[in-house]
């Protein structure tokens, strides 16, 4: 055996035992999906990130679900420089048609430039049709076997509505106001509605008092008036006596006379 052949043997075996790519992120198709959803080039993209990271749970996932010869994906991750989504999708489109791996690889290295939405029209799966989906759905049980963190897409709701009453409940809890906000808002208002009260009573408090001290001179008046009455008819009744009685003893006298 030739000794480059050889050398790139060693580097698959040993970047497949140890996880680490060969060769760092220079893929040979550059990375450009176009897999004619938003979503799908989303998590393409994350495969990319898992694939280089973890090499060996990828090639095990490729090899054991998708039916892939592990020499194969060795080979087209560190010989042939393809991306790790690349390698996923393919094997991916080959288990909806029931082909082999390496049917939809030839392709791809050859209509690689029409991006992967027209190669998977060409092959049959359009978007939006059943196969699309079974696509779509792929992603979210290989992510559960790698304990993966994955958000599902809308058109995926009806298949995991578990995870979509997840999704809308926190959408509904971002959008809800602050309680804390709220009660601090009520609190005030209370604040202020507890110092009008307070204002008020005041007011009643210093209203009653008002009223106590006019009843208070009323009544001094009265009492004033009375001992002024009083008065006034004792030194009447005394002017009236005095005068009585010098008009008797005049009167005494001239009889006298």
């Amino acid at each position: 055996m030739p000794l480059k052949p050889r050398i790139f043997a060693l580097a698959a075996a040993v970047a497949a035992l140890t996880g680490v790519p060969a060769f760092a992120q220079d893929f040979s198709f550059g990375w450009n999906p176009r897999s004619g959803d938003v979503w799908v080039d989303s998590q393409l993209s994350d495969v990319n990130r898992y694939g280089s990271r973890y090499r060996q749970p990828f090639v095990d996932e490729m090899v054991r679900y998708y039916g892939a010869p592990r020499d194969l994906v060795s080979s087209l991750l560190v010989e042939r420089h393809w991306a790790p989504g690349d390698v996923y999708y393919a094997c991916a489109i080959a288990q909806i048609l029931g082909r082999p791996c390496r049917y939809v690889v030839d392709i791809w290295e050859r209509d690689h430039e029409q991006g992967w939405g027209n190669v998977a029209k060409q092959l049959g799966i359009k978007p939006g049709s059943d196969e699309f989906h079974r696509l779509k759905r792929g992603f979210v049980s290989t992510y559960d076997r790698w304990a993966r963190p994955i958000r599902i897409d809308e058109d995926l709701y009806p298949h995991y509505p578990d995870r979509a009453r997840a999704i809308r409940a926190e959408a509904a809890a971002e959008r809800a106001p602050s309680h804390t906000a709220g009660h601090g808002k009520r609190g005030k208002g209370e604040d202020n509605r507890a110092g009008k009260g307070s204002n008020d009573r005041k007011g009643s408090d210093a209203n009653k008092g008002n009223g106590r001290n006019k009843g208070n001179s009323k009544s001094n008046n009265k009492s004033n008036n009375k001992s002024d009455n009083k008065s006034d008819n004792k030194s009447d009744n005394k002017s009236d006596n005095k005068s009585d009685n010098k008009s008797d003893n005049k009167s005494d006298k001239g009889d006298k006379g």
